[in-house]
């Protein structure tokens, strides 16, 4: 029966995603190194290994390139059983919200006065976010059930990276956000002289208070928010 909570097939023409990113994603599946990542796929699936989440492109479905407004990178889905929904940084309906994102839930209420969520109504789910422009983009989209990285360098991080440029690529301004030194690797892909890129800690319990920019505290949410006041698009 299938189980809505992980992954059940390696064929990417079961994972849907808006029109506009298609082309980018057909041209890495059709690569060489998108075979071998489906292939790495369905054997982990043949060997019953629990994979999550269950639409590893998600975050391709709900925002469209063109809704595109903020980039928040995250680096591996959740590897607990039932909290992985295709975003980074979300949970599930009804899971219980993990430290990284009770976090960021802190600073938002902090910075901006937003209220934090309770649980289990209505938790921790970004799907909202994802629907009015903020892409949460995992740089690898599957891992296995707790393993966490056991995917990384099969080849998502190829795919993962093309996206972030061809959001940088993109006229319209945006907001990158890269919390953490793993999303700030990825900095080199942006242009930034027609992008905001924020960077600080990881939201992780570890990091989020040290330095030397710590997560609470860095007010990304009111600079983004006064920095796409000031180049309004028609998005």
């Amino acid at each position: 029966m299938n189980n809505p909570t992980q992954l059940t097939s390696a064929d990417p023409s079961n994972w849907p995603i808006a029109p506009g990113w298609q082309a980018l994603v057909t041209h890495f599946f059709d690569s060489p190194i998108g075979q071998s990542l489906l292939a790495f796929l369905r054997q982990r699936l043949q060997d019953s290994a629990v994979i999550f989440p269950p639409q590893p492109l998600r975050a391709l479905e709900l925002t469209p390139p063109d809704k595109v407004r903020v980039v928040i990178l995250g680096q591996d889905p959740y590897h607990g059983r039932g909290q992985a929904e295709g975003l980074a940084f979300s949970v599930a309906p009804n899971v219980a919200i993990p430290p990284s994102l009770r976090n960021i839930f802190k600073e938002l209420q902090r910075d901006l006065g937003e209220p934090i969520p309770t649980f289990p109504n209505p938790g921790g789910s970004l799907v909202r976010w994802a629907r009015h422009g903020v892409l949460l983009l995992n740089t690898c989209l599957t891992v296995e059930e707790g393993q966490p990285a056991s995917h990384s360098g099969q080849g998502w991080e190829v795919l993962t990276d093309a996206i972030i440029q061809s959001v940088s690529q993109n006229a319209s301004p945006v907001v990158f956000m890269l919390w953490g030194s793993h999303a700030q690797s990825k900095r080199a892909l942006i242009d930034a002289s027609r992008h905001l890129i924020l960077c600080a800690n990881h939201p992780s319990p570890l990091s989020a208070l040290r330095p030397p920019v710590p997560f609470i505290g860095c007010g990304h949410f009111s600079r983004a928010r006064a920095w796409r006041e000031t180049h309004q698009t028609a998005k």
